[in-house]
């Protein structure tokens, strides 16, 4: 119930958002700019400012990275198996896969702050950051034959991965940030979180797709059950502890991510059903996460 009641704050932002968008002159485009707004400016100041602050050992994180990272290979290598049960042609089941093991950032650095609080931030700003150019290679990758451009660039101009790099590379020359671009830097993050949870919720879809109901069930266990347990098992191997293992867990245990869809959406893919696997991640997750929550607590 501890755990639930945590959770609570952040998933009625989801359900408010997913409100809100049926409300007269809140439709899609004004929702496509509030994405917009707190991806390419309010959520990179957060993590440039959780980064920036914290002090970091990028040696001491190694271990958290490689379980991240592995964790993210376990669950498009369970997605690949999965195949069968969804009788797809090879382009749509390549757009669902990415939803075995895509993570969705907003919810992750909104948890992370439940958990640990600023070093959770941090922490968890450093390994979704250090996992975003690892999760769209893969997608792209197995999208590659209808794609348009280049994922190098792609990678370059992606603003979590910038502002990830610029914080932790602030941290570790030892400057502190002057005293009027704190607060500054604070508000933006401040706003990062609620209005991303709100976009979250806005792009919620629900309806039947192409696949039948088996296919969405497995990828969705993958994503919300079997990858935690892997995240788990890895991190207790390699010695996590504290705030690292709670990270690790936790970051495995999100739902996936709307970027999912619009790269689907960009490269010609299956966008609709994405979107309601995108969605039945999300609110699943609000039970799956309160599990894995209260068996950190319990650990």
């Amino acid at each position: 119930m501890q755990s639930f009641l945590l959770l609570l704050p952040d998933f009625a932002l989801i359900a408010l958002g997913a409100a809100l968008r049926h409300m007269p002159g809140l439709g899609d485009g004004f929702w496509t700019g509030v994405e917009k707004l707190v991806y390419f400016v309010l959520f990179p100041a957060l993590l440039f400012n959780a980064l920036a602050r914290a002090p970091i050992d990028i040696g001491g994180m190694a271990p958290l990275f490689g379980v991240g990272l592995a964790t993210m290979v376990a669950g498009l290598l369970l997605g690949l198996l999965g195949r069968p049960l969804m009788g797809l042609g090879a382009m749509a089941f390549a757009s669902r896969l990415q939803c075995a093991y895509r993570f969705n950032t907003y919810i992750g650095i909104a948890v992370a702050g439940k958990l640990a609080g600023a070093a959770g931030v941090a922490t968890m700003g450093a390994l979704c950051g250090a996992m975003v150019p690892f999760a769209n290679m893969a997608a792209v990758a197995m999208l590659a034959r209808h794609g348009q451009g280049s994922l190098g660039r792609e990678l370059a101009r992606n603003p979590l991965i910038l502002a990830t790099l610029a914080g932790m590379a602030f941290s570790v020359s030892g400057l502190a940030l002057p005293a009027p671009l704190q607060p500054f830097l604070q508000r933006l993050a401040d706003a990062a979180v609620t209005l991303g949870l709100l976009a979250v919720g806005a792009a919620l879809r629900v309806g039947r797709s192409e696949g039948g109901p088996f296919g969405a069930l497995y990828l969705c266990v993958v994503k919300l059950l079997a990858l935690p347990a892997v995240a788990w098992g890895l991190g207790r191997a390699v010695g996590l502890e504290g705030v690292a293992f709670q990270t690790a867990v936790a970051f495995a245990a999100l739902p996936t991510a709307s970027s999912a869809y619009i790269l689907a959406m960009r490269m010609g893919g299956d966008g609709p059903g994405v979107a309601r696997l995108i969605s039945a991640t999300t609110v699943a997750a609000a039970v799956t996460l309160t599990f894995w929550l209260t068996r950190l607590g319990a650990a």
